[in-house]
């Protein structure tokens, strides 16, 4: 026990972030969490610790902030770390009193709503455009771009997607039990143009089975192996600056889907099912209904500075 916690080992670590990745379901947490943890033990051997211990997890929240993090970010790699404790006092490995100390340590407060970034429907079309379609590369892109706007997915769904979950549903083609954060299952309707932008890419590499979204070689052939959800973000970083909107995320298009499902007369029940919301109130946040920064209330105020 004292190992853990004058000195850790990395097959101690890592033995116990395995145990804690197990304990949870959604793969967008695991990867989450799997993040986090080898942030903080990098962060743990940067330096000599006085030990796995609730005075150094603190430490570790004040370093998540200085860097700027959100709320929301900081939480869930705090979370994480809490875990890795339980998992520790569980297995033999941290003395429970310790344990207890780490699990206490509390989170960062949020401040306000952080309204995300949204893209109107002229930016958006001018970013679907943006890849070359004469390559097969620019292709997939493309298809991609269309997935993330018009079905609202997770960069990680996306790169998940596969043909199986393509299916018809009432006369229209939909992503079928798509399984995203927290486990929670739902079917996506799939507008016409994004069914296109897939066909056409899935036409071009001559396949149907198996990983939407696959890795393009120089030679532009289609890889076997599911694409990474890392590429989705470096292509899309691309494409964002090349359409003259840089600074974008996935989660953004994601935001942009939903407020321009809106915008076209959706029912925020159904964007809510579209997105897979637990709770209404978070596709409110999404939409940026909370506070509208068009007709702002303030514009009222007829002040006139003197110039």
């Amino acid at each position: 026990m004292n190992d853990l916690i004058v000195v850790p080992q990395q097959t101690q670590w890592h033995k116990l972030k395995a145990l804690v990745l197990d304990s949870v379901s959604s793969p967008i947490t695991k990867r989450v969490y799997n993040l986090g943890l080898d942030e903080f033990f990098a962060w743990f051997g940067q330096e000599p610790r006085a030990g796995f211990t609730k005075a150094t997890v603190s430490a570790w929240r004040v370093a998540l902030e200085a860097r700027g993090l959100g709320a929301v970010s900081i939480n869930v790699r705090i979370t994480a770390v809490r875990k890795l404790a339980v998992e520790a006092a569980d297995n033999g490995l941290l003395a429970p009193e310790l344990a207890s100390g780490i699990t206490r340590v509390k989170g960062v407060a949020s401040k306000g709503v952080r309204l995300g970034n949204w893209l109107t429907v002229k930016q958006a079309q001018t970013l679907l455009n943006t890849p070359d379609a004469s390559t097969t590369k620019g292709l997939r892109d493309r298809a991609i771009l269309a997935v993330l706007l018009g079905c609202g997915l997770r960069r990680s769904e996306c790169a998940a997607l596969t043909f199986g979950h393509v299916q018809q549903r009432d006369g229209r083609w939909c992503i079928v039990d798509l399984v995203g954060k927290h486990g929670r299952v739902r079917t996506i309707p799939m507008p016409t143009w994004v069914k296109v932008a897939i066909d056409t890419w899935t036409t071009a590499t001559g396949i149907f089975a198996g990983p939407v979204f696959r890795p393009v070689n120089r030679g532009g052939q289609a890889q076997e192996a599911a694409l990474n959800e890392k590429v989705v973000w470096q292509l899309l970083q691309r494409y964002t600056a090349a359409a003259g909107v840089p600074g974008i995320a996935p989660h953004d298009l994601r935001r942009s889907c939903a407020k321009m499902c809106r915008a076209a007369g959706g029912e925020l029940e159904q964007i809510q099912l579209l997105l897979g919301h637990a709770s209404v109130q978070t596709t409110e946040r999404y939409l940026g209904t909370k506070q509208d920064l068009v007709h702002a209330p303030n514009d009222g105020i007829k002040l006139r500075v003197a110039v």
